[in-house]
């Protein structure tokens, strides 16, 4: 069990529980290919989500987001109460990080107060899991359960004959097709021109994605998503403070034909 702080204060002060980051220190970049320390269920109807979700125990519910290298879960933290009704899981390979997403969100819900008119606080619906997903994917969703994938701004893997840790590939998006149900999103989004251009580029020639743009995205009510996309996580704020650019390229599941 990784190592963690919360600063020392009242319950009643949010900023007291809140976990700060800098009691996670963390290398950057994991390598997907070593032989981790990580516990994974042998199938998705092997895993208790009300353990995830506790709100939602008892309603058959399982997660239709997945953000794949969650990072410190700013996407999530960020969805969690624009779409309250939804289950969202985060998966991060880095023991730090994934515990400070834990520790973030259990303080999240802690602080937040229900309300008697909307429901439960909001963060009931977000949780994380240790693992490594170019792996152990399919352990944890079901065929065609999840409605969105996000991969957001993932190692580039710059040497070439690192390129076959990256996230997005011919195989792994075989996965990616069969946890996703037809209509549903991959999210991609990176600082690295020819990283997007990776990423895009296998999308295309994947014959169960075909590419939807943003402003189609947007239309179909999805804005809120692109936004957080774009600006929730700690890259994308650092592209942002430093002046960088950014490339989306987004697909749909679409069924055999």
């Amino acid at each position: 069990m990784a190592k963690r702080k919360r600063a020392a204060g009242n319950s009643q002060d949010p900023s007291s529980i809140l976990p700060q980051k800098k009691h996670y220190r963390q290398r950057a970049h994991a390598n997907p290919f070593s032989d981790h320390a990580l516990q994974y269920p042998s199938a998705p109807n092997a895993v208790d989500w009300s353990v995830h979700y506790p709100t939602f125990a008892g309603t058959g519910s399982a997660p239709e987001f997945a953000d794949i290298g969650c990072g410190f879960g700013g996407l999530l933290i960020t969805l969690a109460p624009l779409f309250p009704d939804t289950l969202m899981l985060g998966m991060e390979i880095r023991v730090q990080v994934s515990q400070y997403v834990q520790d973030r969100i259990a303080a999240l819900r802690v602080t937040s107060l229900s309300d008697p008119v909307s429901g439960p606080s909001p963060y009931q619906n977000v949780s994380v899991v240790r693992a490594n997903s170019m792996k152990f994917l399919p352990n944890y969703f079901s065929k065609a359960s999840l409605s969105a994938l996000f991969f957001l701004f993932p190692d580039p893997h710059f040497k070439s004959r690192k390129h076959k840790a990256r996230i997005i590939s011919p195989t792994l998006l075989a996965e990616y097709a069969y946890v996703l149900r037809v209509g549903g999103i991959v999210y991609t989004i990176t600082d690295v021109k020819d990283l997007h251009e990776w990423m895009r580029t296998h999308l295309e020639a994947f014959p169960l994605f075909e590419p939807v743009d943003e402003q189609t995205l947007r239309a179909e009510g999805k804005g809120p998503i692109i936004d957080a996309v774009y600006t929730s996580t700690e890259e994308g704020k650092k592209v942002e403070r430093n002046g960088g650019e950014k490339w989306l390229a987004c697909f749909r599941r679409i069924a055999v034909q």
